[in-house]
């Protein structure tokens, strides 16, 4: 009886993951379908599942009439310049935190954890008025060191350096290792992981960000993809091909970052899980 009610239970929980994929997915489906139709059976009433036969005119036409590889350009630059450089810095300072005795650690560390909380909104203000004084706006700067400052990051990996036992640290000190020899050679092998699962959502989160490269560029050149996107709706009025189209366009680098990567993402969120 008590076998029976676990079967059952397994299947209902079966079931109820299968809708959740179901209804995540159908969008994604949707807009894939919808791209590689013409306009005029996106407006078709009963709405038609499969876009039948493919049509690639809206790809087509959102290649010729927008800056689209520009828009790729500048995005590639951004996410990789935020990626490395957030990675960089945020294991610099975990490290710090975590092994190195300073005076006012705790007062950075809980300011940390303040800026965590704090949604980007609050800060889109300030950090524009920052930019223009240092005349940053629509520049590559501009985008790139407001998204650097990543407190997430830099709180785990700091929990992964605290779970590190202090004796490697010790011994390399005696053998005349730097700090940055230390974490370098020492803690990030130990943790490599986590940090190529932070590495793929920070550029994933990156390449996807429309706020803060919607406010600080102000010319077509600077924009990024998800920006660009708004762009061709807006110059091309209701036009949900060719808006499918870009879309599609601008997933396709994320997708593949994350398919490639997938099994370091697992680990590190598994090695996340871990944490105490």
């Amino acid at each position: 009886m008590k076998n029976q009610h676990f079967s059952v239970l397994g299947g209902l929980c079966t079931l109820l993951t299968m809708i959740m994929a179901l209804a995540w997915v159908f969008p994604v489906y949707w807009i894939a379908a919808t791209s590689l139709k013409s306009e005029t059976q996106t407006i078709a009433v009963p709405p038609s599942l499969l876009p039948w036969p493919p049509n690639f005119d809206a790809f087509i036409y959102v290649i010729q009439n927008s800056p689209i590889f520009r828009w790729y350009f500048n995005t590639i630059v951004v996410s990789v310049s935020v990626t490395v450089l957030t990675i960089l810095f945020s294991l610099m300072c975990a490290y710090a935190l975590s092994r190195i005795e300073f005076a006012g650690k705790t007062v950075i560390y809980w300011s940390l954890l303040i800026g965590f909380m704090l949604p980007f909104g609050a800060l889109v203000i300030p950090l524009f008025m920052l930019m223009n004084k240092l005349n940053f706006v629509n520049s590559y700067l501009g985008l790139i060191l407001p998204q650097i400052a990543t407190p997430l990051a830099v709180i785990v990996f700091k929990q992964f350096f605290d779970e590190v036992p202090r004796d490697f640290r010790d011994a390399a000190l005696i053998d005349g290792a730097s700090e940055s020899r230390i974490l370098f050679s020492i803690y990030l092998p130990m943790n490599w992981s986590i940090t190529w699962a932070m590495s793929i959502v920070t550029f994933i989160g990156t390449w996807n960000n429309f706020l803060w490269p919607l406010i600080i560029t102000s010319s077509t050149t600077m924009l990024t993809i998800p920006v660009g996107m708004t762009q061709v709706q807006s110059a091309y009025g209701i036009a949900f091909a060719k808006t499918s189209a870009i879309a599609v366009l601008a997933s396709i680098p994320t997708a593949a970052a994350y398919l490639i990567f997938q099994k370091r993402v697992t680990q590190g969120v598994m090695a996340a899980a871990g944490i105490k």
